[in-house]
């Protein structure tokens, strides 16, 4: 297990080290100058010049990436251009209602998608089957924006049980935690509505059921247990795309997280705050992935041998 760890984390550093140099790269492809959007459009050229020294942005592309990895590794993430703040303060200041947000979305994708998976899968070519697989494509389908302004129209502006926005408390935080969930909880529902079919045909569930065992416990106790593998691994990626890929639903309901942070940062070319957004979403994926690895042994005895 320590051989195995030491490699995955050996992995994520190169992982890491990749996205910071295609992220570095593509920021600097952006058509916008960053150094005219703090300047100003009637800055002298003068003026430009010494801003652009100032940021170091005057130096080739290799310089200025070998001296962000150096400030990197002693977990320096910049200078914001326009706010004129340390990148990890801005993160920092915003990523508790990230990762409550992130938390609320997991919660309802998990308690929607895999009831849903389990009902269709045991109704399989039902009307349950169909109805469930109807509703989960849609879920799937919908804009976020126009299913987070849905709800916010019914639940918060006609039965005004829920804030129309804001950050706080548990209502503020129900409609955009369960926008993201519907659409998430949608994927889960297929996959595991697919990987209960495959499982309930396997010997050892008919074993199962000649042997006298309950429906139910055969279903939630030895097809649920294999057929559950998939969705670890998908929790694991929603860590991080939760992180930063929220930024519609986010601005719908006014959430403060970093997702709209980085938004805001693309479109003032912000370079120091977009590589900081996203070198967080991408730890954020490799944290969730690496503990997917780690819990999945628990579930599937095959893998802890292997």
């Amino acid at each position: 297990m320590t051989a195995i760890l030491l490699r995955r984390l050996m992995q994520s550093f190169l992982i890491l080290l990749g996205v910071t140099l295609i992220t570095f790269c593509l920021s600097f492809m952006m058509p916008a100058d960053p150094v005219r959007m703090i300047a100003g459009k009637s800055a002298t050229p003068e003026t430009v010049a010494s801003i652009r020294k100032e940021l170091g942005l005057d130096k080739p592309l290799a310089i200025q990436y070998i001296r962000y990895v150096t400030r990197l590794a002693h977990l320096d993430l910049g200078r914001s251009y326009k706010q004129k703040t340390q990148v990890s303060e801005l993160i920092k200041s915003r990523l508790p209602a990230t990762l409550l947000l992130m938390a609320g979305a997991i919660f309802f994708e998990i308690i929607i998608g895999i009831p849903a998976g389990i009902l269709a899968a045991t109704r399989r070519g039902k009307v349950w089957d169909n109805v469930i697989m109807t509703i989960s494509f849609a879920g799937v389908s919908m804009p976020q924006f126009v299913l987070g302004l849905l709800l916010l129209y019914v639940f918060a502006y006609l039965l005004g049980w829920f804030p129309l926005g804001g950050y706080g408390t548990w209502q503020h935080l129900f409609l955009p935690a369960l926008t993201l969930g519907i659409s998430g909880g949608g994927w889960y529902s297929r996959m595991v509505r697919s990987s209960m079919v495959d499982v309930l045909c396997r010997d050892y569930i008919r074993t199962a059921r000649a042997k006298g065992l309950s429906e139910f416990k055969t279903v939630m106790v030895h097809a649920l247990r294999n057929a559950i593998l998939p969705i670890i691994a998908m929790i694991g990626l929603d860590v991080g795309i939760f992180m930063a890929g929220a930024v519609v639903v986010e601005s719908v309901f006014g959430w403060p997280g970093i997702g709209q942070m980085a938004w805001q940062a693309i479109q003032m070319v912000d370079i120091p705050v977009i590589m900081g957004v996203t070198l967080v979403a991408a730890i954020g994926i490799i944290v969730g992935n690496l503990l997917a690895d780690l819990i999945m042994p628990f579930a599937d005895p095959k893998m802890r041998v292997e």
